[in-house]
């Protein structure tokens, strides 16, 4: 076990190349995420073999509670090595374990991207003293489980990839260039584009959105190499109309699509259709293996609002892919129960403002409140 030096810089840069060259890494296990949440504080663990190579690695972020004096530790999709061997995952454990009494951490959480039936891992680290919820509920995770992919696509060509898509898809995709609309790689300088768009998603479908100057410290965090801001266009009075856009990452042979938002108006245009197709080549481009919509939620329960999210996602003809979802480790039980209690009252708050959303966006809409959802389109 071997805890980081943030001076060196030589360990840092052999820390990056690790997680982003190892099928088991993830953007946020990258040491540009503590950019993005520059509100926590981070540190990070390395494991190595008897070579002296790296085998293993997690970054954790930390969030002080409050009045407490303690802090609550997270590695986001964390950690990266072999998730099946105990030798490696033990040994990042102790670092996280010499950093819990530094930060006063109450409890420490990971959630490795392996998927639920590899139940053998689970049962390993409930032995190593971790808590779990099998088959948590929707929306009680902070990363989502159910997620939508096309994945082994490296090595495939653009008309492979697209032939794989239902015909309607196909169509949609090619419609929007025939009908002017346009999809541009872009940066921050985007956004008083993209927000107006993610302000009129969030009423339209229910859902509480970041301040604009997340998305600036998300896109320049990861960087370009690593982040683009994706919007389509189309050409009206000489003037370019925003209609889609999207934030994308790509990292350790995976492009994910983390964050979308469309307008309410030209959806004849398809504008969605063509963005997903633009993002897809990115990834093909990128010979990354997996293309991941990322979240699913409800995507068994056709009466559920948010079914139209894995209706208009299945249609790329991928599949979906369950984790595994969150380990907790408790440090110190009786902080936790008054940190859970304190969580429930914000969290009750939250669920009231949402279905504050949910009844203003169904009123706009002249919709009743059990009115079956619409396609994503």
């Amino acid at each position: 076990m071997e805890l980081i030096d943030k001076n060196n810089q030589a360990l840092l840069d052999e820390y990056e190349d690790f997680v982003k060259n190892s099928k088991y890494g993830n953007f946020m296990q990258s040491l540009r995420w503590p950019k993005v949440k520059d509100t926590w504080g981070w540190d990070a663990v390395l494991s190595r073999g008897e070579d002296g190579k790296i085998r293993g690695t997690c970054l954790v972020i930390m969030k002080k509670i409050p009045g407490l004096r303690v802090s609550f530790m997270y590695s986001p999709h964390g950690p990266v090595c072999d998730w099946r061997s105990k030798e490696i995952m033990s040994d990042l454990f102790e670092g996280v374990k010499v950093l819990a009494k530094r930060y006063k951490a109450y409890q420490f959480m990971w959630d490795p991207c392996y998927e639920e039936k590899e139940k053998d891992i689970s049962e390993m680290l409930i032995g190593m003293g971790f808590k779990h919820t099998y088959n948590a509920p929707e929306l009680t995770t902070i990363q989502a489980r159910n997620n939508y992919m096309l994945r082994n696509i490296e090595g495939k060509t653009p008309d492979e990839v697209m032939a794989s898509f239902k015909p309607d898809w196909r169509n949609r995709i090619r419609k929007g260039p025939k009908k002017g609309v346009v999809c541009k790689v872009c940066g921050t300088e985007a956004l008083d584009d993209f927000y107006p768009l993610m302000e009129a998603t969030g009423i339209r479908d229910g859902f509480s959105i970041r301040a604009k100057e997340y998305f600036v410290k998300f896109i320049d965090g990861l960087g370009p190499e690593h982040c683009h801001l994706f919007m389509c266009y189309v050409e009206e009075d000489g003037k370019q109309i925003p209609l889609s856009g999207a934030v994308t990452t790509q990292y350790a042979g995976k492009t994910c699509y983390v964050y979308g938002a469309s307008a309410n108006h030209h959806r004849n245009l398809y504008p969605n259709y063509l963005m997903q197709w633009t993002m897809i080549n990115w990834a093909i481009e990128g010979k990354n293996y997996i293309y991941d919509f990322q979240g699913i939620p409800f995507y068994n329960d056709e009466t559920n609002p948010n079914y139209g999210v894995y209706k208009f996602k299945k249609g790329f003809n991928g599949e979906v892919v369950t984790y595994a979802g969150e380990f907790f480790y408790v440090f110190k039980p009786v902080k936790k129960k008054m940190v859970d209690l304190a969580e429930k009252i914000v969290m009750d708050r939250h669920e009231r403002r949402r279905q504050k959303l949910l009844k203003n966006r169904n009123k706009e809409m002249g919709m009743e409140e059990n009115t079956a959802p619409r396609n994503e389109e």
